[in-house]
């Protein structure tokens, strides 16, 4: 009877040992896109695919019947019954950034961590604009400044947000708000820059925009630069064909002009 029960304890340990030693791995996909984690491994029983921190939420389950899924998460029948256990997450956003668990029948067999690849962003304003940055979700976030002007403030982080609270460091708190995203008004060339959006509970870049804002003068400039030459050849064009034209009727008076030595009257 002892015996019996050491063994069964045995068994209990080697199973703990070798599913719950399992190394996590990562899958990164551009935002919206969709994420296969894969998994592979013969299961007779219930495969579950839940997220690592909360295991009674069943994201989908197959069986040797079928497969159910909530909505975003699916697993294919046909690949489970041959030995591939794989996830699909079809709309791959931020807020599904976490690490899955796949288990057959409650003992754990694949670990796979969804990461999300930050945007890159290219943004250029006029002096006296204002500058909006999506935030992209709801957790919290810093909005992170780095200066890129000779003569631009301190570089570092400038806001914090969360859901609809926003706190700024003094040089921010007028010029900050939440609109459609995070508002900066009255942009400077001063203020161009790189602006990070960095996930707090996740550690994690976001968003990066990189904002470039001109004066007014600069753009006056460009302006002139593109028009000026536009002109240049257009008057050329004239000037060519006024001179055109003075050759064709001097030539013209020419020939018809009566000779010095003749009289109309004969």
């Amino acid at each position: 009877m002892c015996s019996c029960s050491s063994a069964h304890y045995v068994l209990i340990f080697l199973a703990i040992t070798v599913t719950g030693g399992s190394a996590v791995s990562s899958v990164q996909v551009n935002l919206h896109d969709s994420a296969t984690l894969p998994c592979s491994g013969r299961c007779s029983g219930l495969v579950r695919w839940t997220v690592y921190h909360n295991p009674d939420d069943v994201l989908t389950e197959c069986d040797q019947t079928s497969c159910r899924s909530k909505e975003g998460y699916q697993m294919i029948h046909d690949q489970y019954l041959k030995g591939n256990l794989s996830l699909i997450i079809t709309d791959a956003d931020y807020s599904k950034r976490d690490t899955y668990t796949c288990d057959c029948d409650y003992l754990d067999i694949c670990d796979v961590t969804l990461q999300v690849e930050f945007l890159k962003t290219s943004v250029q304003i006029e002096s006296g604009d204002s500058l909006v940055l999506d935030l992209d979700l709801s957790d919290p976030v810093k909005v992170i400044y780095n200066s890129t002007a000779a003569a631009g403030p301190p570089s570092g982080p400038i806001c914090t947000v969360h859901r609809r609270s926003l706190q700024c460091t003094p040089e921010y708190t007028q010029r900050a708000s939440l609109t459609s995203g995070f508002e900066l008004r009255r942009m400077t060339s001063s203020d161009s820059g790189v602006y990070t959006i960095w996930d707090t509970k996740y550690k994690e870049i976001i968003h990066v925009y990189t904002v470039t804002v001109q004066d007014n003068h600069q753009s006056l400039d460009r302006y002139l630069g593109s028009v000026v030459p536009m002109w240049k050849k257009v008057l050329g064009k004239f000037a060519l064909s006024a001179g055109l034209v003075s050759v064709i009727v001097a030539f013209v008076l020419l020939i018809v002009q009566p000779k010095g030595n003749e009289h109309p009257c004969g």
